[in-house]
């Protein structure tokens, strides 16, 4: 059975809702743990650790921005010393980011405010609740990604 118009709705509000609690919640951590850690700070900081140093233009694909945006936001992290360049090896006029230990400091900071404060905010729900939670979560996250992004060239084309 479809949901309804009204779930819909109010599925839509909450997801709005919990996007702008999880905003705040990292300006928070950022700004708690490192005052000059700018808010885009974990989005560009987070690939890197995950899967070592890359391009901008692959940063900016990931965080969903522009390349120039990311070019200039990369720089501030690099003026703050939480990630470093060097040449592509393949592509002299190219250069690939990697973290720094203060940008891994600043991470492993950011995720133990955001450890504490889940903690904090689940400590009314059992381990099962919180389970099916994350799997309607990655759930919601795949069916909406499939629905917005392109996967195929003939989807791209409708």
């Amino acid at each position: 059975m479809p949901i309804s118009p009204d779930t819909r709705d109010r599925l839509t509000a909450s997801i709005a809702h919990l996007v702008r609690t999880g905003r705040q919640v990292s300006m928070r951590a950022a700004a708690q743990l490192h005052g000059e850690l700018p808010s885009y700070g974990w989005a560009l900081l987070l690939p890197l650790e995950q899967d070592g140093e890359q391009r901008c233009s692959a940063l900016a694909s990931r965080a969903g921005i522009d390349v120039s945006v990311a070019s200039r936001q990369l720089a501030a992290l690099e003026r703050s010393g939480y990630v470093d360049r060097r040449p592509d090896p393949r592509d002299g006029r190219a250069s690939l980011f990697f973290l720094t230990p203060r940008g891994e400091q600043a991470l492993a900071g950011a995720r133990a405010v955001r450890a504490d404060w889940a903690l904090g905010a689940l400590s009314g729900w059992d381990e099962d609740d919180a389970r099916r939670l994350i799997d309607l979560i990655d759930r919601l996250a795949d069916d909406v990604g499939a629905s917005v992004l392109p996967t195929a060239p003939a989807q791209a084309a409708r």
